[in-house]
């Protein structure tokens, strides 16, 4: 039977699960995601104020357009 210390063997030591009644937690090594807040929190700027905007009002001007682009194709239809 083939083990995975047969296949894996590169010198590293190989991760094991910890006791289930051990809750301690580590902190985390990597940095922040988009949508998590950082150690260095920055003011908004204008760049982030535009880019808020079109991106909350692209997709209503979206909406708008596909619902005019299917009246007028019902439209069409009937001719």
């Amino acid at each position: 039977m083939i083990k995975a210390e047969d296949i894996v063997d590169d010198g590293k030591p190989i991760a094991k699960l910890r006791p289930a009644g051990s809750f301690t937690l580590k902190v985390a090594q990597q940095p922040a995601g988009p949508f998590e807040v950082g150690a260095e929190a920055q003011k908004p700027t204008m760049r982030d104020a535009l880019m808020t905007g079109l991106l909350v009002i692209y997709p209503a001007f979206a909406a708008v357009a596909a619902i005019l682009a299917g009246l007028f194709l019902r439209g069409a239809g009937g001719v």
